[in-house]
């Protein structure tokens, strides 16, 4: 995985800047992405979305800005703070300056990451920001021991806090999800994944 993520990266990178840069970033996200905090949003999570991610390129209108967007959307992640999508984005936009990249088209970068906070769609003259988020939420769509195990890694990402605050915040999370009037936003997600995810919040609800 790790060796696939890299070559990804390099691959990515490699058309606007030097291999020196290209390898410094890389440590740079490898270090966060690997920091003992990170039981869910780690590079398996990176994984899985870019995985994925080749099923839909040829939907994509800038392929590049998005695989940007998912390698940094949660670089700077603390479960005790509420702004980490904003500083991903600020994260993202001052590595961007360093490379060879429009500026036009970091800003959309940004907007994409700070998209994942409330998952809505920010950029909507295509359907880029809709996969960002539907790659990022396609766990909750998954077979049920999948969905468990993330529930299980996402509780130890907030074991600071006791049972008696995290599951109310917890359950707030979830039904929020539940009264939207999709989970996902393109046609494939929806089609696939909807069902077996409200199911799936659903019974996760009633085990907090």
């Amino acid at each position: 995985m790790i060796k696939w993520l890299k070559d990804n990266w390099f691959n990515l990178a490699s058309n606007y800047t030097d291999e020196e840069t290209i390898n410094g970033f890389w440590k740079d996200l490898e270090t966060h992405y690997t920091s003992k905090n990170r039981h869910y949003h780690n590079l398996s999570h990176l994984y899985h979305m870019f995985l994925q991610l080749e099923d839909f390129k040829i939907d994509i209108k800038d392929l590049d800005s998005l695989k940007f967007a998912i390698w940094y959307h949660d670089i700077v992640y603390k479960a005790t703070k509420k702004d980490n999508e904003k500083q991903s984005a600020v994260f993202a936009k001052k590595r961007l300056k360093t490379l060879n990249f429009e500026e036009i088209r970091s800003k959309n970068v940004e907007k994409l990451i700070i998209s994942t906070k409330r998952h809505q769609i920010i950029l909507d003259e295509n359907n880029d920001n809709a996969y960002l988020l539907d790659l990022d939420l396609s766990i909750l769509g998954s077979e049920w021991e999948t969905y468990l195990n993330y529930t299980q890694q996402i509780r130890k990402e907030y074991k600071i806090y006791p049972n008696f605050m995290y599951n109310p915040g917890r359950k707030k999370v979830l039904q929020h999800f539940l009264e939207r009037e999709t989970l996902y936003f393109t046609d494939t997600y929806q089609s696939e994944f909807e069902n077996i995810a409200r199911e799936n919040i659903t019974k996760e609800i009633d085990m907090l």
